[in-house]
Order: structure tokens, then C-alpha cells, then sequence
């Protein structure tokens, strides 16, 4: 590996020059300068790795952390339903390749396919081609593409994977809908708190110390609210923003961290239970179809595990794999993750008693569905009364503050 930098000074139109070459010793280095023939060779000495070579190194590793982000998955599912419909139509994969080249409008899959249709014409598989970007198609990705070529069913495969996908999109977009609103109302009465806050108290502040009125306790919180947005708000939002991004290094750094973290977010109140159907149903809708299209049950078990996103879920859920590897039924390994109902498991084991476990797989991963679907349709019901608790303690907070002293004030008046 060529690790050594020298530094070659030369003269070229009567001036002396210098250049670096990465090489594995001098001699290789001034072949390969004569090589470029650019000017006359004076002479050479080894230098310490530049400056400017480091800063390189540093923007492409920050290139490919920036790239390896998972893609869009609405781009990505429309190449494969398209790469799918033309390898069903018996057209070769190359072909399939070029026209969506031309068709896509996603530059970094573009990219992505652009180079493996490379790969693909100096002789590598589409599952080899696609390895390289495993970070960013997932590991599903690479697995059923593996194995659509093993069993010369390539459209099949691309075409259960885009399903696959798809379930995974359809899942987030409706959690997303279903929290629209209580964010949008949450972020309405933050920004309605802090305009009252900053801009109505401290005119009641100043009325209130002409009177020398005795203020109530919650006038004294409204004033101190005030007073710490006023003065440190952007301090705390500094601060708030520090431990943001502590806490998101930690995540991504520390195992245990993300361990514990995980864990505690399936506690909480409707987070949780979201967190574990989306995750859960995930998890049994990919090992279905996984193992329903032929691929092994351990490698099926390890795909599918690889989707989960929750790392304490994805702990738990190992140890159907550790059960299987010591000779143990697949009940015993879905028994020991704790996380499955006595229900669950019974199917599980009725499937693998009958050699009927791809349909029981089926109804469970409908079953999680409809959990789920249940449960996203009515989140904003369930956050409703959390919602009207908060804002009638952000308005019993603002009546109490502010008329509490008014009345002391005309009381006082009208006694004078």
C-alpha cells in the first residue's frame, strides 16, 4: 500500500517547482514523475503527509458519512415497481438499468445505478453491485436481490421487495399524519404562551409594583417566566441544543446508551406502544416474506431483525436466532424475546407443528397491522386529553396570574 509522500523539485521554463507523489519508495517516485514529464528532476526528499491531503481525506470520509443516509424510499420503490414490470417483460437487467437511468429525476440513485450498471457489464451480479450500497438500499434490499438471482426469479423478488418497502413507507406516513395535529396545536400555544409571557405580563408588572399589591403565587411564576425568557432565553436555548446534540452523539456512539435509551422510549405513554407495533409488525411482516420466498430461516431471521430500528428490540429479538442455533424450536425463540403475547406464540407453534408456519406468519403480520393502524387512527384521540389539561392550565396559569392582583388592586381602590 503506498503510504509514503515525497516531495520532487524540478525546473521547468527556467524556475524550480515542486511536487508530491504518494509512492512506496523513491525510486517508484521519480519513475513516476518522469513519467508525467513535466520538467527536469533536481531532486527528492520524503515528506510527512500534507496538509492538503488530509483536508481531502477528511471531505470524502464527510462525503460518504453525508451519503450514507438511507435513501428516499418513494424514489427508490418506483425504480424497482419499473425495474420489476421490465424484467417481467423479459427484458435483460441491463436494458431494465439504462432506461431507468434515463427516467429517474433522484441524483444520488441515479449515481447508484449508473455504477452498478458498470459493475454489471464487466462481469459482477446485481446482489455484488448493490453491496457497495448497503447502508443506503438496506440489507432487505441486497438479500432479496441475492436471491432472486440464486432462483432465476429477479422480477419476483424486486417486485416483493418494493411491497416490502412500500409497507415500511405506508406505516411512517401514517404516523405522520396522525401527529400533524398535535404538534401543529403544541407548537401553537408555545408560541401563544411566549407572546403573553414577553409582551403582556411586564405591562401588568409595572401596574402592579405602582400599587404595591401583594402579588399571589401564580403572578410571581408568570413574572419569573418572564424575567428567565427575557433575560437567559437564549441561554436555555443554547443549552437546549447542546444537550440535543450530546445526547445524539451518545445515541449513535455508545451501545449501551442507545441500549437504554430505546428501552426507556418503549415506556413511554403512546410513543411506546407505537414504537413497538411499528417495530414488532415490521419485523414479522419481512420474516414472512422472506421465508415464504425460500430464503433460509436464520438468514430470513437476521434481514428481518436488521429493519428494526429500536436497538432494545433488536437485542430481544436475537435471541430467536440464538434459540434456533442451540436446537431449539422457533416458539421457544419467539418465548424467550418476552415481547410476543400468549396468543403470538401459539400460532407460531401451531405453524411449525402443522408445516403451516408462512400462513400463521401471514395472520400474525396482519393482526400487528391492524394493531397499528388501530392505534395511528386514533393518536390524536388519545393525546386529546392531554392536550386540553395543557391548555387549560396554560390559561387558569395566565387568568390566575394576571387577575388575582387586579382584584387586590380594586379592592385597595375602593377602600381608599
Amino acid at each position: 500500500m503506498q503510504n509514503n509522500y515525497f516531495q520532487i523539485e524540478y525546473i521547468l521554463g527556467g524556475e524550480r517547482h515542486k511536487h508530491i507523489l504518494n509512492a512506496s519508495h523513491k525510486v517508484e517516485a521519480i519513475q513516476s514523475f518522469k513519467a508525467l514529464g513535466i520538467g527536469v528532476f533536481v531532486e527528492i526528499k520524503e515528506i510527512k503527509e500534507p496538509n492538503s491531503i488530509k483536508i481531502d481525506k477528511i471531505k470524502l470520509i464527510l462525503k460518504d458519512k453525508l451519503r450514507a443516509k438511507k435513501i428516499p424510499l418513494d424514489p427508490y420503490i418506483a425504480t424497482l415497481n419499473h425495474i420489476s414490470t421490465m424484467l417481467n417483460a423479459g427484458l435483460p437487467i441491463t436494458i431494465c438499468l439504462e432506461d431507468i437511468i434515463k427516467t429517474t429525476t433522484h441524483k444520488r440513485l441515479l449515481e447508484i445505478y449508473e455504477h452498478v450498471l458498470k459493475e454489471i457489464e464487466s462481469g459482477i451480479s446485481l446482489s455484488v453491485a448493490f453491496e457497495r450500497y448497503e447502508s443506503e438500499v438496506g440489507t432487505i434490499s441486497i438479500a432479496l436481490i441475492d436471491l432472486g438471482e440464486k432462483t432465476g426469479t429477479l422480477d419476483e423478488s424486486i417486485e416483493k421487495l418494493a411491497d416490502i418497502l412500500q409497507e415500511v413507507q405506508d406505516n411512517r406516513m401514517k404516523l405522520k399524519k396522525a401527529t400533524r395535529y398535535p404538534i401543529i396545536v403544541i407548537f401553537a400555544m408555545v408560541i401563544a404562551f411566549s407572546f403573553v409571557i414577553t409582551l403582556v405580563v411586564p405591562q401588568f408588572q409595572s401596574m402592579f409594583e405602582e400599587y404595591n399589591t401583594v402579588l399571589p403565587f401564580p403572578t410571581l411564576l408568570l413574572l419569573w417566566i418572564e424575567n428567565a425568557i427575557t433575560h437567559y432565553g437564549l441561554f436555555v436555548l443554547i443549552g437546549m441544543i447542546c444537550i440535543s446534540l450530546f445526547l445524539s452523539y451518545m445515541y449513535k456512539k455508545s451501545r449501551n446508551f442507545k441500549l437504554g435509551f430505546d428501552q426507556y422510549m418503549l415506556k413511554v405513554y403512546i410513543v411506546g406502544q407505537v414504537i413497538y407495533l411499528s417495530m414488532i409488525g415490521r419485523f414479522i411482516f419481512v420474516f414472512d416474506k422472506l421465508s415464504t420466498s425460500g430464503v433460509p430461516i436464520l438468514d430470513a431471521l437476521q434481514t428481518a431483525i436488521g429493519i428494526v430500528e429500536n436497538e432494545y428490540l433488536k437485542k430481544q429479538l436475537n435471541k430467536i436466532i440464538e434459540a434456533i442455533e442451540e436446537g431449539r424450536s422457533l416458539k421457544d425463540g419467539f418465548e424467550d424475546t418476552k415481547q410476543f403475547e400468549s396468543m403470538t406464540l401459539q400460532m407460531i407453534s401451531a405453524g411449525e407443528s402443522s408445516g403451516s408456519l408462512s400462513a400463521m406468519l401471514d395472520k400474525i403480520s396482519q393482526i400487528y397491522r391492524k394493531k397499528y393502524a388501530y392505534l395511528v387512527d386514533n393518536v390524536a384521540i388519545m393525546i386529546e386529553p392531554l392536550l386540553i389539561a395543557a391548555i387549560a392550565g396554560f390559561v387558569l396559569l395566565l387568568a390566575l396570574g394576571i387577575f388575582l392582583p387586579m382584584w387586590s388592586i380594586a379592592e385597595a381602590v375602593g377602600g381608599v
